[in-house]
């Protein structure tokens, strides 16, 4: 390729005597011309990154309160709900079908985009003890849990993730911040007839005393020794983990 830089200078002194030198000149201008309309270079482009997903990077797609979104609303009621011990997580999940990611539920062949007949949304609306799920003796679904899903279905159940853009940490309360994170996360394991570990986290005093005895800090944390919460896929978003922390610092007050 031909560089852009100056042309190499010619000396004209002798150009009567030298009829070649101003064609030759012209042959050198008009290549070093051609050569810099070609040598157009596009800017890099790196590997596409799919939004969504464990330990992907944050898309910056402001979150639409008309979207239903995959890791924020779906994965963690999936997680919490389907994925506890023994069920549908693991190395053998139940009936071979994993909840614990966007990738390993579609392979499951249970949600078909924008048709509430698939599989997914028959065990969570069905009325069999023996077909529903979360099998009894859990709590099935809220009506605004299932509303939620079929909606995320409708509008094709893509593997989409938002950002807030913000994480209040200046205003926890128990109330407004904790309570909220464990209707999402948590509920489905920890509450109903038979709560897993027998820890119903639906009662202040018992987060309360899991939150000034360490466990609760361990476990959202995923500390070596402690039980992960939750047991199966990803830690909780940075953002919750501080807001617990935070509570768990102040004393775990019921505020």
């Amino acid at each position: 390729m031909l560089s852009n830089g100056p042309l190499k200078h010619y000396s004209m002194q002798n150009t009567r005597s030298n009829a070649h030198a101003p064609k030759a000149i012209a042959v050198l201008l008009l290549f070093a011309l051609l050569g810099m309309a070609s040598c157009k270079h596009e800017p890099p482009v790196g590997p596409e990154i799919p939004p969504g997903g464990p330990g992907d990077p944050d898309t910056g797609v402001p979150c639409d309160p008309n979207v239903v979104y995959f890791q924020q609303d779906i994965l963690p009621l999936l997680i919490s709900n389907c994925s506890t011990p023994g069920c549908h997580s693991g190395n053998n999940p139940a009936e071979g079908i994993d909840l614990t990611s966007f990738q390993s539920l579609m392979a499951a062949n249970v949600v078909q985009p924008s048709d509430l007949n698939g599989d997914l949304f028959e065990a969570i609306t069905d009325t069999d003890p023996d077909k529903q799920m979360p099998p009894p003796p859990n709590a099935p679904l809220s009506q605004a849990q299932i509303d939620m899903i079929a909606q995320w279905i409708m509008q094709g159940a893509q593997n989409n993730s938002c950002s807030s853009g913000s994480c209040d940490t200046l205003n926890v309360t128990y109330s407004g911040t904790i309570v909220p994170l464990i209707q999402q996360r948590c509920q489905g394991c920890h509450s109903g007839a038979a709560p897993q570990g027998g820890l119903n986290l639906t009662s202040w005093s018992v987060l309360n005393a899991l939150a000034n005895d360490g466990r609760l800090a361990g476990s959202i944390n995923h500390a070596p020794a402690a039980i992960p919460m939750p047991p199966s896929g990803p830690k909780l978003p940075d953002c919750n983990i501080r807001q617990f922390m935070i509570w768990i610092d102040s004393g775990a007050p019921n505020n």
